[in-house]
């Protein structure tokens, strides 16, 4: 969600600061902001919108600053605009970004107002900076003043802070929402995302829940959430993928044509035998879930949905029960946790503020065997928290809409099935036959990819339309939520999606020449089912947009456009049958001209509730 970089140097890090901001705008933001401290004292540049904007008013007034904080804000509290956007600050001598949410704001703010204290946003982090600034009225170092801010804050926050008392110091602590700390020479910075940094280090410190940072020319001092000084790992990057568009208009539609290769990286070296699949979840995966009894899966929108679809699988090939959840519902609800369940996360980003805190809420049960995070991201707190680990190889995804990250979890996923069969002596499960079936999966994917040309024709059938109704059976119902899922948040068009079963227990109510029905119909064992559902639909005048199997011979006709979808095996067809409906999401959004990459109110990251 919102994006926090920082620096110190010998050298004006306003450069620093600005790129770091552009390259984290894929998280979504509604305005930026700058602060740099120079011999004048602080400078603080704020604009409402892109960051564009805000580098031009940086330029025009020339601001500089060996010493600087910079932020993108996605709102919680407080309409967007200039005087809500960050860095705050406390009179001219404190200024402060922060990512989160501080849930008893309220009261501190009326507790500080009561001491004199004047607010001019509606933001809950002015609440901080204050705080902060009573601190250091009160004695207090920089470092001891952030630390005495925190004890009294409840909630998720990332802070990074800067003083004119202390012109030689960049103070950092994380609580609940990411920092990582970029390693220079005789410079040092921090972000909440290491992309942010990738033009001046490839060398990083990931803060852990509770440390304090404090960044100098010389060094990086870490502090535990009991103020012992601590040493963290420091990690190198040796070659990262460059977060560019090349050739491709949006970052959504590169990132959906680069689904096969990131498909093949994620199952490279883990298919060649059963000890490399065992090895692809960590040291004695093997051991951990021969003794599954039940898995729970727990995730957050598109990661739920593969969650969805992996329950088919779990149950119907490895015989082993599994329930899904989504994360926010999971963490403030009871629940009663079976003897030998393995607790599974899935995220992209690793730091999704209600699945982490789902599995840092499962540490007091016995009953658990295990957790399994299955993420892209290696550094990521999901990856660090976890037991076992499939780190999905997608690369970088740039685009708010999910699209390799979603198809490779769906692999990893497939994966562990595997796996738990294995390890279970699951009778039945050819895991031969499955790797070959898995080393077709980029191909065929290569080949969903082909529809693109005509997927952009039809789209233009729904640029006036205001809702859509997507349908599925079996596993293909989760891929019918993930096509809605797309359209709506990246078109603004209302989709929902339903089990074709379901249509006569109210949707159906719904369906006229006004709405249109996307569905995917493979030639399985629910085809003739979903036939007949679909026969419902067009009785009633509904238009119907099919991607069927071509062997399952669905005639096309007046009110039913089908586009075929190459024979793939059962195992595969719900990773091959996303490809259209992300193509399809795509170019309706253009033919509207949303914004496809940033849509409006949603963010990349969730780190916040």
């Amino acid at each position: 969600m919102c994006g926090i970089v920082g620096a110190i140097a010998q050298r004006n890090v306003a450069n620093i600061l600005l790129t770091g901001l552009k390259r984290l705008e894929y998280r979504g933001y509604d305005s930026a902001g700058v602060a740099l401290l120079n011999d004048s004292g602080i400078q603080r540049v704020r604009r409402q919108g892109k960051v564009q904007g805000l580098e031009d008013a940086v330029n025009e007034i020339s601001a500089a600053g060996v010493l600087g904080i910079a932020h993108t804000r996605w709102a919680t509290h407080g309409v967007p605009s200039e005087r809500n956007a960050h860095p705050h600050m406390s009179g001219s001598d404190i200024a402060l970004v922060h990512n989160g949410i501080v849930e008893n704001f309220q009261e501190l703010r009326i507790e500080l107002e009561s001491e004199g204290y004047e607010f001019s946003s509606e933001t809950d982090t002015e609440v901080i900076v204050h705080l902060v600034h009573r601190a250091l009225r009160g004695g207090n170092d920089l470092c001891a003043a952030v630390r005495a801010a925190a004890e009294n804050m409840h909630g998720a926050f990332a802070l990074g802070v800067i003083s004119k008392s202390e012109p030689n110091k960049l103070v950092a602590i994380r609580f609940g929402s990411p920092l990582v700390i970029g390693l220079g020479i005789d410079e040092n910075y921090l972000a909440s995302d290491q992309l942010a940094l990738l033009p001046v280090t490839n060398r990083f410190i990931f803060l852990e829940e509770g440390d304090m940072a404090e960044l100098t020319l010389s060094g990086v001092r870490i502090t535990d959430k009991d103020s012992v000084e601590v040493t963290r790992a420091e990690h190198e990057l040796d070659s990262v993928e460059d977060a560019e568009k090349g050739e491709y208009r949006h970052f959504m539609l590169k990132e959906t044509f680069e689904q096969p290769a990131a498909i093949q990286r994620t199952l490279e070296g883990r298919i060649e035998s059963e000890q490399a699949l065992f090895d692809a979840f960590g040291e004695n995966a093997k051991e951990m879930l021969a003794g599954v009894n039940n898995i729970q899966i727990i995730a957050c929108g598109t990661s739920y949905h593969a969650g969805m679809v992996a329950r088919y699988w779990l149950e119907g090939i490895a015989g082993v029960p599994c329930q899904v959840e989504v994360a926010s519902e999971f963490r403030y609800r009871k629940h009663v946790v079976s003897p030998g369940t393995l607790f599974v996360t899935i995220s992209q980003s690793g730091e999704t503020a209600d699945t982490l805190a789902a599995l840092r809420g499962t540490l007091d049960s016995p009953n658990y065997c295990g957790r399994l995070a299955i993420c892209n991201v290696d550094s990521s707190s999901l990856v660090r928290e976890s037991e076992l680990v499939f780190l999905t190889k997608a690369g970088p995804e740039i685009g708010v809409a999910s699209t390799k990250a979603f198809t490779t979890q769906l692999a990893g996923l497939l994966l562990l099935v595997m796996a738990v069969a294995r390890a279970k002596n699951t009778e039945g499960v050819d895991l031969e036959s499955v790797f070959s079936q898995l080393r077709q999966l980029p191909g065929l994917i290569e080949q969903a990819l082909q529809l693109d040309a005509r997927i952009e024709t039809l789209a233009e059938d729904f640029v006036e339309k205001h809702h859509t109704l997507f349908l599925g059976r079996g596993p293909l119902y989760p891929i019918a939520m993930e096509g809605a899922l797309k359209l709506k948040e990246i078109s603004y068009i209302h989709a929902e999606a339903y089990p074709a079963g379901e249509l006569k227990h109210g949707p159906l109510a719904l369906v006229d020449k006004d709405m249109p029905i996307v569905s995917v119909a493979p030639n399985d064992q629910l085809l003739e089912k979903l036939k007949s559902n679909l026969q419902e639909v067009r009785a009633r005048g509904g238009v119907l947009y099919l991607f069927a199997d071509r062997s399952a011979k669905v005639k096309e006709e007046d009110g039913v456009i089908v586009l075929g979808m190459p024979p793939v095996p059962e195992l595969l067809v719900p990773i091959v049958y996303t490809i259209p409906m992300q193509l399809l999401s795509y170019h309706v959004a253009v033919a509207r001209g949303t914004d496809v990459d940033q849509p409006r109110n949603l963010a990349k990251s969730v780190t916040v509730e």
